[in-house]
Order: C-alpha cells, then sequence, then structure tokens
C-alpha cells in the first residue's frame, strides 16, 4: 500500500504560489518588486536591498519549519503542491548558495578563458537530493541557476543607475537571455536562441558594448558533472568586432577567417570570429550599420542558413551562436539610404534595445550621476571614495553646470572623471557639432568665402563629429585613414577647435 502523500494546508500553498510566481518574473521588473513586497511583508518604498533581502529572510524561514517537521522533501508530495515546493525550494538553493555563485563568478572573470571547476558543487547537489530532486533534475537546475545568477551580476553591476529608463534597460536586457516568461525558456528555448538576433541602438558612449556583454556572458553553457567544471568559460563565450576599425577588404577575413595565400599578405590559415565564437556563445558586431551591402549579403546567409566560409575558401563551416549587432545610426535613415538591405535589417530585429543617453538618464533622476561617479571612483582608486565623489560632482556643476548635455554620454562623463583627478577641471566636450559644421560648410559655399582646402577639411571634420572614428570617415570619402586624421586635425586647429583623440 502506498505510503500516504502530505498536502500543503491552503495558507502554505497560496505563500508558497507568491514565491513561484516571484521565481518566473522579472527580476527587474515592478511585478517582481510587489511579490517581493508580499512575501517578506514589507510596505512600498523601502529600498530594494531591504525588500529583497526580507522576501529571502521569509522563504528561508517558513522552509526551516518545513525541515523541522520532515516535509521539505518534494517527493512528499503530488501535483500541484509538488509543483509549487520545488520551485520554491529553487528559490531557497538560489538565495543560499548566491554569496558562492557570485565568488565563483568574479574567479572566472580573473582567470579569462580558462573553465574553472566549480568548489561548491558537491554541496549544491546534495543540497538539492536532500529536497528529492532527481540526479537529472539537480544537474540540469545547476546549470540554469547558474546562469540566471550570471546574467543578474551583469547586468545589475554593470548597467547600474536608479532612473525609470535604466530600469526598463535591465528589465529589457535580462527578457533578451531568457524571454518573458523563464519557464517558456527553460522547457524550450534554453538551447535553441540562436535564431534571436539583437539589435542595440544608441548613441555614441551610451553602453552599447556593455549591454552586449552582459548579454553575451548570460548564455547557457552546460555542466560537465565529470570534469568538476562548466564546459566553457563565460568570458569565452563572448566575442566581440568593432567593425569600423577595419576596411571593407579586412572585414570579411575578421568576419570568417582566411586561408593561406587567399589575398596578399595571408601567410597563415586565419580564423574569423564566427570560427571562434563558443556554440552556446555570442558575437558582439559593433557599427553594424558601416558594413557596406556585399558583407551585408554574406551575413544575411550566416544568419539565415548558418553557414559561411573563409575568404579563399569553399569549405562550408557552421556558426551556432547568437548575433548582438549595436550601431549609433538611425535605422531608419540607413534603411531610407539604402545603406542597409531591409532583408538584412529584419534578420537582426528579433528584439531592438535602445541603451538611454545620459543627458536622458540624469534628466529622470538626478542622482545617476553620483551613482556613476562612485562606480568610476570605486573602479580608479580600489575602494570606495564618498569625499572624492562630491568632490567631483561639484567641479562638474561649478564648471558645466547641471544641464550639461554631455554628448559623450558616459564614456565622456568616465574621461571627465579622469581629467579631473588629474587637473581639477573639465570644460567639456567643446568639438563642434556635425550639424554645426554642415551649416557653417553650406553658409560658406552659399556666400564663396570658403576655399577648396576649408572644404575638403570641414567635411571631413564634420563626418568624423557624427561617426567618431577616422575609419568610418575614410570608408566613406575613400581616404587613407592618415589622410583624414590630417585633415581633421587641421581643420580644428585652423578653426581653434578641439577634437578628441
Amino acid at each position: 500500500m502506498a505510503a500516504k502523500k502530505s498536502r500543503l494546508s491552503r495558507a502554505e500553498r497560496n505563500f508558497f504560489a507568491m514565491v513561484n510566481q516571484a521565481v518566473f518574473a522579472n527580476p527587474f521588473s515592478n511585478t517582481r518588486a510587489a511579490l517581493d513586497l508580499k512575501i517578506g511583508g514589507e510596505y512600498a518604498g523601502v529600498p530594494t536591498s531591504q525588500r529583497i533581502q526580507a522576501a529571502i529572510t521569509e522563504v528561508s524561514r517558513r522552509i526551516a519549519q518545513f525541515e523541522d517537521q520532515g516535509r521539505a522533501d518534494i517527493t512528499l508530495y503530488n501535483n500541484p503542491d509538488q509543483t509549487i515546493l520545488e520551485t520554491a525550494f529553487l528559490f531557497d538553493f538560489f538565495h543560499q548558495f548566491l554569496d558562492r555563485f557570485d565568488r565563483f563568478i568574479q574567479q572566472q572573470i580573473e582567470k579569462g578563458d580558462t573553465s574553472l571547476p566549480v568548489p561548491f558543487a558537491k554541496d549544491a547537489f546534495a543540497f538539492l537530493s536532500r529536497r528529492g530532486f532527481t540526479p537529472a533534475k539537480i544537474h540540469r537546475y545547476f546549470e540554469i541557476v547558474f546562469q540566471m545568477r550570471r546574467a543578474y551580476f551583469f547586468i545589475d553591476r554593470s548597467l547600474i543607475g536608479c532612473s525609470p529608463c535604466m530600469r526598463e534597460l535591465r528589465r529589457q536586457l535580462w527578457n533578451n537571455v531568457f524571454t518573458h516568461d523563464i519557464d517558456l525558456y527553460n522547457r524550450f528555448l534554453w538551447n535553441r536562441l540562436e535564431d534571436f538576433s539583437t539589435l542595440l541602438l544608441g548613441e555614441t558612449g551610451t553602453g552599447k558594448g556593455t549591454a552586449a556583454m552582459a548579454i553575451g556572458r548570460s548564455g547557457f553553457i552546460p555542466y560537465n558533472a565529470k570534469q568538476g567544471c562548466f564546459e566553457e568559460s563565460f568570458t569565452r563565450a563572448f566575442v566581440s568586432l568593432n567593425l569600423s576599425q577595419f576596411s571593407e577588404n579586412l572585414i570579411e577575413s575578421e568576419l570568417f577567417g582566411h586561408t593561406k595565400g587567399a589575398f596578399t599578405g595571408a601567410i597563415d590559415d586565419y580564423e574569423g570570429v564566427f570560427d571562434r565564437c563558443h556554440p552556446n556563445g555570442a558575437i558582439f558586431l559593433d557599427e553594424i550599420g558601416e558594413v557596406a551591402l556585399p558583407v551585408q549579403i554574406k551575413l544575411l546567409q550566416v544568419l539565415q542558413d548558418r553557414i559561411f566560409s573563409p575568404v579563399g575558401s569553399h569549405a562550408k563551416h557552421r556558426f551556432n551562436g547568437r548575433v548582438i549587432a549595436a550601431t549609433n545610426r538611425s535605422i531608419e535613415d540607413l534603411r531610407r539610404s539604402g545603406q542597409m538591405r531591409d532583408d538584412f535589417y529584419y534578420r537582426l530585429c528579433s528584439d531592438m534595445i535602445t541603451v538611454p543617453p545620459l543627458r536622458q538618464r540624469i534628466a529622470e533622476d538626478p542622482r545617476e550621476l553620483e551613482d556613476l561617479l562612485d562606480l568610476f571612483i570605486t573602479r580608479m582608486l580600489g575602494k570606495a571614495v564618498p569625499k572624492m565623489v562630491l568632490k567631483i560632482k561639484a567641479v562638474i556643476y561649478k564648471e558645466l553646470g547641471i544641464d550639461y548635455p554631455w554628448p559623450g554620454n558616459v564614456r565622456e562623463l568616465e574621461q571627465c572623471v579622469r581629467r579631473i583627478l588629474l587637473n581639477q577641471h573639465y570644460s567639456g566636450d567643446v568639438a563642434e557639432s556635425a550639424t554645426d559644421l554642415v551649416e557653417h560648410l553650406a553658409d560658406g559655399l552659399r556666400n564663396g568665402s570658403i576655399d577648396a582646402q576649408q572644404l575638403i577639411t570641414g567635411y571631413c571634420a564634420s563626418l568624423y563629429a557624427k561617426y567618431r572614428t577616422y575609419e568610418a570617415v575614410a570608408r566613406r570619402l575613400r581616404l587613407d585613414r592618415r589622410t583624414v586624421k590630417k585633415y581633421v586635425d587641421e581643420w580644428h586647429q585652423h578653426n581653434r577647435q578641439s577634437v578628441p583623440a
């Protein structure tokens, strides 16, 4: 005769059902925040850390009661109670091992591309085994919990900010990794996201590369129980390439690789980024708006068929990773002008995420500036120095004012901090805007007051102000990079303007 199964009381079932909803909710969403408040018995307006800790403490307390009663084992229950408790036990497991996961993530970052043994794996497996999980489920949940913690670690710590637009960015990035429903992801999509390409939009310096890295380092990685480590280091799972750094001839080689003798200078076989990317990894193609149409066609084939050939070879190579692309240019303008093929765009836009400019972030919440200053100071000085943050903030407000637009965004702010640490002042980005330059040149042409040399140097300077790299300007004007730099420098020297190095 089968042993009688345990049952949850109505109050227990209602409480742990809330925990289930919290587990499946986006941790950066308002839904999750509201659930944490209910679970922890806190009130609206408490600090985020207090809200989360209260929820963790209450779940742990209730599960400890189950342990005292000999009821903390999912095999003692039938569905739906078993399913509800299984998720609640995973919530508890996640937070019981959270610090150890974080230390391991930090150690893996420091180690780099060699996958480290997981020192607490045995304890983690034993913990779940005591809760009645089967070996197969333990293995699977260990993988997914590590992935979830990695995603939270990189999204939360790399893209800080209390402004609504930054909270929304973090919410979108989480959905990009796990979809809007992590149960859907866990059941169907955990190893099938290679067809979900992502397009990151935003001005230069906003942090598109950081957002891409957060996605790329958060993908699913299998755990090898025999070796006691994950199949790949998450640092190796993310490969980045700035396309504006290469001429049109070299871009194909950087993307797809080449064989020895494929062209002058190809003295050895070379692996491109598509070959170097881990099957569960992601490739970040920055400045995708700079790619010529023939290269777009080849990239389109990779996105559609997952097949490519190195330059100089007919061999077919397969790519199994995700593609993340970014541009600081208007997608509408690129498509309207024919610089981006529609079919290429439609293969990239499974998800489109805009990284907000710094001026918007500060306008929505002035605390954003101080949060970023604290982050940069801690990185530069090796520890938090609140007095230094206040000092630099005072210099910024005195010399730039509270409404300075930060045209270089977060990247400019970081350099601003360095400038103030060195010289105690920062006068802002005084480089002429692309629009101002074009209007100046147009006025000169209308009035007949500009000569040929000023026209070419001014045109180079206007393109540089817009695209921010000499390579991008050189490609458009079919000039050598050094020539472009010489013309840009000449224009700014003549007009007593400064230009970023």
